[in-house]
């Protein structure tokens, strides 16, 4: 096998590619400071237990996993960041009150996520500690779309769901409290038919049970589907608490482009608690943003914190937007001469490209458009334009 090939779903960023991410982070990030939020950085690797003490059997299956050379304990690649900002929260800086938080960094997954999914993430994100409200939750669904608004993405749609709507209906169940998850798998991909088949794998399963799950696979659409909702599924306190809590959300946001599926649940049974939504826009196949409210999160570091945020892929973000233009640079030929230098320095302390040709040698530049150079005229070096 050739050194250079790389491991499946993992690939190199090139020049202008990546320029263009990183100026997207350096966006994004501003952005978040502007409300509030306060950069952490935890480490790309840590203890195993600590990665997954949020409990989603998912991310267990998604984190590459490795022996510490020096302690002999068993270590994570992080393959989300929530938890470790969780943590951070949670045990370090161990505030009384509303705490916001920001971040970006690579994260690993073992496994693709999708067909056309990357194994390396560049995830950003914020996450927002302390408040149980509604109103933490409208304010990170807005950072949400600004952020796709900086970035350049028109018409963005939000998808709302509540995961309490389904675990209402598997908790009013005994025969499904140890399968909930699975069942939460086939409410993603709406099986029908497995969920019309529960009975034959789990004869307990009540024939209601089934008529509401069967229903949920069918709860998609406008914010119409709430109303909906109310009418076709069991009148339990836990669904109508969660159908209420959407149309607060949808309310406090009018203008919006709203759509509710209360069957796309992800890994919701064992990470979020209330209220997720998803965000899409023209040109990328999945969701760019995910984000809900996870309360209880800091438990297994000491505090159980009411907390909601989101996170988004800025390599994936990046992919769908239109080719980013060149920069526009200047080129300079090679020379010692004083005066050269000193005009060289002074361009480029006013933020000018300016890239001086190396003797005997050309170039191909994949980020900058060379427009002017530098010559020398009349004993003088002057910036003309290249036509």
């Amino acid at each position: 096998m050739s050194t250079w090939l790389l491991p499946e779903s993992l690939a190199d960023v090139l020049p202008a590619e990546a320029r263009r991410i990183e100026e997207l982070r350096r966006v994004l990030l501003d952005l978040y400071r502007t409300y509030g939020y306060e950069l952490v950085a935890p480490p790309l690797v840590e203890y195993l237990d600590s990665l997954l003490s949020s409990g989603s059997s998912d991310l267990a299956l998604r984190t590459c996993k490795l022996v510490d050379q020096l302690s002999g304990r068993s270590l994570g690649v992080r393959a989300d960041m929530t938890p470790q900002v969780s943590r951070i929260d949670a045990h370090l800086l161990n505030r009384e009150g509303v705490t916001r938080l920001c971040y970006c960094g690579s994260v690993l997954h073992a496994r693709p996520a999708g067909l056309l999914s990357d194994r390396e993430l560049l995830q950003i994100g914020v996450e927002l500690f302390g408040h149980a409200g509604h109103e933490a939750d409208i304010e990170i669904i807005e950072l949400a779309l600004e952020s796709m608004g900086r970035a350049g993405l028109a018409e963005a749609r939000v998808d709302l769901n509540h995961p309490g709507v389904a675990r209402a209906i598997l908790d009013a169940d005994p025969a499904l409290a140890q399968v909930g998850e699975t069942v939460f798998e086939l409410l993603s991909v709406k099986d029908r038919p497995a969920l019309e088949g529960l009975q034959q794998r789990w004869p307990e399963v009540q024939s209601t049970t089934v008529d509401a799950l069967v229903a949920l696979v069918s709860l998609y659409g406008g914010a119409d589907v709430v109303d909906r909702a109310r009418r076709e599924l069991p009148a339990l306190p836990a669904i109508a608490a969660a159908l209420d809590s959407l149309e607060t959300l949808m309310r406090a946001l009018p203008g919006h482009a709203f759509s509710v599926d209360l069957a796309d649940l992800g890994g919701a049974y064992g990470y979020h608690s209330a209220a997720v939504f998803s965000i899409y826009a023209q040109g990328w196949h999945e969701a760019v943003v995910r984000g809900g409210r996870y309360d209880g999160m800091g438990r297994e570091f000491g505090r159980a914190r009411p907390a909601t945020g989101f996170s988004l892929d800025l390599r994936k973000l990046s992919s769908g937007l239109p080719p980013a233009p060149l920069a526009s640079a200047i080129r300079a030929p090679w020379s010692s001469d004083p005066a050269l230098l000193q005009m060289l320095r002074a361009l480029r302390d006013s933020g000018e490209i300016v890239i001086q040709m190396l003797p005997g040698q050309s170039q191909r530049l994949d980020e900058f458009h060379v427009d002017r150079e530098v010559a020398l005229e009349e004993g003088k070096w002057l910036v003309r334009e290249i036509h």
